[in-house]
């Protein structure tokens, strides 16, 4: 499966751009406050970590910190980028090993829907503060959802060339209702909410998607 979408920033969601040809010092700055941020999260949870403990653990001062990331849901974008762009490039690894081995193509969404919702678990601290703080948008069209949404939908045209499921369906809807699911506020309510387990809202999303096939 070609790549069809480059890595899809998370930074867009921020209205201030990325200043161009950062200073050495600079660069090294976000380096050291992104690392003990993610240090911090993994140890004492996101939740109870402020940003006064941020700039202490990376030695950098307050104004520092809030110079290059005014929030907390901020400082969790920035983190989340590289973390989805690492996850989007293993994924399209993966669609592109089975893609060889003539992988049936409602098989390999329901691999990529699988670790998607893993992939949700891991970082729903990350995404739920983002989400607190910053806002992120509801629509699977949107950034940084925009890459999920063009892969279940190439999924599901293949499985239509492919004869797998029958041809005239409404592809977009059905990627959207997939996807719905596994957004950061409806993963969060299903999860821990609702308690249900990561086998369980996985197998009910590959059983919707083993019934579209013929």
């Amino acid at each position: 499966m070609k790549r069809a979408v480059v890595s899809i920033s998370l930074s867009v969601l921020n209205e201030t751009p990325q200043p161009r040809g950062e200073r050495s010092d600079a660069v090294e700055n976000r380096r050291r406050i992104l690392q003990a941020a993610e240090k911090l999260f993994a140890k004492n949870g996101v939740a109870s970590v402020n940003m006064a403990d941020i700039a202490k653990a990376a030695q950098v001062g307050q104004g520092t910190l809030y110079r290059r990331f005014s929030s907390k849901g901020e400082l969790c974008l920035a983190l989340l980028d590289a973390q989805m762009s690492e996850f989007q490039d293993a994924s399209l690894a993966t669609l592109r090993e089975s893609a060889e081995r003539n992988e049936p193509k409602l098989a390999q969404l329901c691999t990529f829907l699988d670790a998607l919702v893993r992939f949700h678990a891991r970082h729903a601290p990350l995404l739920c503060a983002a989400q607190h703080e910053v806002s992120l948008p509801a629509s699977p069209m949107s950034a940084p959802f925009t890459w999920q949404r063009l892969t279940v939908t190439g999924l599901l045209q293949g499985a239509e060339r492919t004869h797998e499921i029958e041809a005239g369906l409404d592809l977009p809807v059905i990627a959207d209702a997939l996807l719905a699911n596994v957004h950061p506020t409806t993963f969060n309510y299903h999860h821990q909410v609702n308690g249900y387990s990561l086998d369980r809202i996985s197998a009910a999303l590959q059983r919707l998607v083993r019934g579209l096939g013929q």
